[in-house]
């Protein structure tokens, strides 16, 4: 794969479904998109399942479903959902099914590669590692709803301390070490274990702010912090 011309956008579920499906952000995910691939970039975006994964799997705990495997593959299938969303957004220019498994070879003749889910215990950030594993791509964006990695959520604590760069040892340290289904954060402990064996770097930013998206692909000065 000729990698230098390829992005892999791990896409917060959070951003497509925070509580209802996100249309105004999907237009302007869309536009902005388009306009990179003008300008001879090439993405990889693996979508997460966010709030519709979440009330599948909160539904499933009520009716006393407690196999884990069941709770995973509910938040897998709700990344199918979000990932053909996304998908159906470039109709053509998109490569034609959508990955569920990123350690396959896929045919590269299209501008856009979506996935979702692959297999229980695993995230849709964890499958973009593998992916870039794979393709020998260093870097990793992913795009979430806040604008840098805290040591505690910027929404409910006001001295939340915010870091602009982090080792992927402090990184695991302020987040939960172990997978679980519906897990809310911004790159989960297994894939930031591998990214940190790969040698690989991850910028956390906030996937509305389309400007400061333009300024980290222009290799300007951008908000977000960087995981190394």
């Amino acid at each position: 794969m000729e990698n230098k011309n390829w992005i892999i956008f791990s896409l917060g579920g959070s951003l497509v479904f925070p509580d209802e499906i996100d249309v105004v952000f999907l237009k302007r995910f869309r536009k902005f998109i388009l306009k990179w691939l003008k300008r001879g970039k090439k993405f990889v975006i693996f979508v997460g399942g966010g709030k519709l994964a979440r009330n599948f799997q909160k539904t499933a705990k009520k009716l006393k479903i407690k196999n884990k495997d069941i709770l995973d593959w509910l938040g897998i299938y709700a990344t199918y959902l979000n990932a053909f969303l996304i998908k159906s957004l470039f109709d053509k220019l998109v490569s034609e099914d959508i990955i569920k498994d990123p350690t396959k070879k896929i045919r590269k003749n299209k501008k856009i590669i979506v996935g979702g889910g692959w297999r229980p215990g695993r995230s849709t950030d964890y499958d973009s590692v593998i992916f870039a594993k794979k393709n020998k791509i260093k870097e990793i964006i992913n795009l979430t709803n806040v604008d840098y990695v805290y040591d505690k959520d910027p929404k409910k604590f006001k001295d939340a301390k915010v870091f602009f760069n982090i080792s992927f040892s402090d990184f695991s340290k302020i987040g939960k070490q172990k997978w679980e289904a519906g897990l809310n954060f911004p790159f989960d402990p297994l894939a930031t274990r591998l990214a940190q064996k790969e040698k690989m770097r991850v910028i956390v930013v906030n996937g509305k702010n389309f400007k400061n998206l333009d300024n980290l692909l222009r290799g300007k000065k951008f908000k977000g912090t960087i995981i190394f």
